[in-house]
């Protein structure tokens, strides 16, 4: 079976994880700052709090710009359930915004309109979380005008884009917002087996995060109520989380970070090969915008539903039976029995709903070999023409 991803593991990558499990740290330890400093140079960013997984730096990045009860937050429709589900965590209640039919990422102009129509409701969100879908940066410029106009905190979901780039700078520089999210995942990017990272400019949100992160426990004087009682003193001023890296994790992440651009480059070629490959397939693949580049960390394409003697369904299936991994990226987070509980309903996102009805996501990964990337491209033009 060729999977849709797969991490790639180097003899130095197992080296690094070995030192520290010969060291006197197997968590809480100095990797995890090593591993931190070196994705906020790597990323241009001032700050950064590694984290158990992304969702796990989602819920707490809401929680950092203040989102609780009472409170609105939005994100897109086209995500995993974690993007919505943190702000849930907080007790905010969830809204989307569609996405643009070809980058397949929240529409600015979509955002735009539905954020007029809040103001005048007086429900304007506290927080609006774009999503980077397949590795490529949303449109963030007209996004950040935006909150600036409405007050919004901006959190970007990049656990699709470490790598990526979006007007010059990389994805989690956090010009064009407060707080970015890496997921590293196994079939991310770059991986720390499971993990996730918070990238921000702002020293507030940063000493929230750290907090927040650890069971809302410090051990500074300047932060604690009361006065220290010796050296093993600490005071819990806040309410926390376990959401901690493991020095074996952070040491993993930083080996494999050395890597990033490498990796990327490899996907990138492949997505080039699959554009060339694909061009007399009847399919649509996602469209990039000139101001991003894309850490390709998916490869999706959109079947001419209705026009093709096969359904999605048979051609998924059919391409598994054949060993090709293929994979659907994703069910709208709006149409999830959870969601529709708050009102949702089909129709509702009608741009997402359109693009899910037709999605594929063909495998891509740095291992990926170009005579496998011919086979499956051989397979889809099979079962298509």
């Amino acid at each position: 079976m060729i999977p849709y991803g797969r991490q790639d593991i180097s003899e130095d990558d197992v080296r690094a994880v070995v030192d520290v499990l010969h060291s006197d740290w197997l968590t809480q330890g100095p990797a995890i700052e090593r591993f931190e400093q070196a994705v906020a140079r790597f990323c241009g960013s001032t700050y950064a709090v590694a984290v158990a997984n992304a969702t796990a730096g989602l819920h707490i990045a809401c929680l950092a710009a203040g989102l609780g009860e009472g409170d609105a937050f939005w994100t897109s429709p086209n995500t995993f359930l974690a993007s919505a589900n943190c702000g849930v965590y907080c007790g905010a209640t969830p809204g989307f915004v569609d996405v643009d039919a070809g980058t397949l990422n929240m529409d600015p102009a979509a955002l735009e309109q539905r954020l007029v129509q809040a103001r005048a409701a007086r429900c304007v969100p506290k927080i609006v979380i774009p999503v980077h879908f397949g590795g490529q940066s949303c449109d963030m410029e007209p996004i950040a005008r935006l909150a600036r106009e409405y007050g919004f905190t901006v959190i970007e979901d990049a656990s699709h884009a470490i790598g990526g780039q979006y007007r010059g700078r990389r994805v989690g520089s956090c010009e064009y917002s407060d707080m970015t999210v890496f997921s590293f995942h196994p079939v991310k990017i770059i991986t720390s087996g499971e993990g996730g990272i918070v990238l921000t400019n702002r020293k507030d949100l940063y000493d929230k995060l750290v907090l927040l992160r650890s069971h809302g426990m410090t051990r500074e004087a300047a932060r604690m109520q009361g006065t220290s009682e010796g050296p093993w003193y600490y005071e819990q001023v806040a309410l926390g989380f376990n959401y901690r890296l493991t020095d074996m994790q952070a040491a993993l992440g930083l080996s494999q970070l050395q890597r990033t651009d490498h990796f990327v480059a490899r996907r990138t070629e492949l997505a080039q090969r699959y554009g060339e490959l694909l061009r007399n397939v009847p399919v649509r693949t996602q469209a990039c915008i000139a101001e991003a580049v894309s850490a390709w960390h998916l490869y999706v394409v959109q079947l001419a539903v209705g026009k093709s003697l096969r359904s999605r369904r048979e051609v998924f299936e059919e391409l598994r039976a054949r060993d090709v991994g293929v994979n659907v990226h994703y069910i709208p987070v709006h149409l999830q029995p959870y969601y529709r509980r708050y009102g949702f309903a089909a129709g509702d996102f009608p741009v997402a709903e359109a693009y899910y009805a037709a999605a594929l996501t063909l495998p891509l990964y740095p291992g990926l070999s170009d005579t496998q990337q011919e086979s499956i491209v051989a397979h889809l033009r099979e079962l298509l023409t």
